[in-house]
């Protein structure tokens, strides 16, 4: 029987899930974590392999396997708030298991990643030299994406700082887990499933953003009809770090119904 995935839970009130991106931990959500938790429940979920979890492993770390087990492990009618690759696995669970989620936010994420012919997104190669370099040294690799996230930030080493001061916090996953969520960022397309969301929709994105481009907004937003978004002007790829004040003030904002425009 497979094990259930560690949480921890801040505060009370409407649950809101938090999930992480490629190679780090939901250390990286402490400070938006402690603020939000003083008007919401905060779940913080590691997926498999990562973090608190980083002792459970999948035989087939797919996408339906980890959302899944992340769905086992929040409560119905959470508001699920995904951050890059988190947001692939926010929107599956939010297709695939419609009463865990009450609403989505994706947080500079895509329903597709990879740059293709007429799609904006990373260059396939940067990924396919990740996957060769995680096997010589994964520490090495993660910190080589860390600055690739940062990257047209203003503060770009005040950021990478402090995610990693963050993530440190928790176990690091292994190589292969690594690998294998990798893949999922490489070849999990959601680009035609997206249309069939019911639930109020939130995207977020860095208008100097270097992995999800702002030429990649424009395409998303003709896939999502009805679903709000807001660009942080001058954030990259982790906005929740670097204008930590905005993205608190916009997210609670866009919870409690304020009209949200940018």
């Amino acid at each position: 029987m497979q094990e259930s995935l560690n949480i921890q839970i801040k505060g009370q009130g409407i649950p809101l899930v938090l999930i992480h991106g490629w190679g780090l931990n939901s250390g990286i959500f402490q400070p938006l974590s402690e603020r939000l938790a003083q008007s919401y429940q905060v779940i913080l979920i590691d997926m498999p392999g990562f973090g608190l979890n980083s002792h459970i492993t999948l035989d087939d770390y797919s996408l339906e396997n980890v959302s899944q087990m992340v769905a086992n492990a929040i409560p119905e009618k959470s508001l699920i708030i995904g951050w890059s690759l988190g947001g692939l696995i926010a929107t599956n669970i939010a297709l695939h298991h419609q009463d865990k989620a009450l609403g989505l936010v994706t947080i500079t994420s895509s329903p597709y990643f990879v740059k293709e012919q007429n799609w904006p997104g990373i260059n396939p190669q940067i990924l396919k030299d990740f996957h060769g370099q995680l096997k010589e040294n994964a520490e090495r690799t993660i910190n080589s994406f860390l600055k690739i996230q940062a990257m047209g930030s203003e503060s770009i080493r005040q950021d990478v700082k402090a995610i990693k001061n963050l993530i440190n916090q928790h176990p690091s996953p292994s190589p292969q887990t690594l690998d294998d969520s990798l893949t999922l960022l490489e070849t999990v397309d959601l680009r035609s499933k997206v249309q069939a969301l019911t639930i109020p929709v939130f995207r977020m994105y860095g208008r100097l953003d270097s992995l999800v481009p702002k030429a990649v907004v424009m395409q998303v937003d003709k896939l999502f009809t009805s679903a709000d978004s807001y660009t942080f002007e001058r954030a990259s790829h982790a906005p929740f770090i670097s204008h930590a004040d905005e993205f608190y003030t916009v997210l609670c904002d866009w919870i409690t119904g304020k009209v949200i425009s940018k």
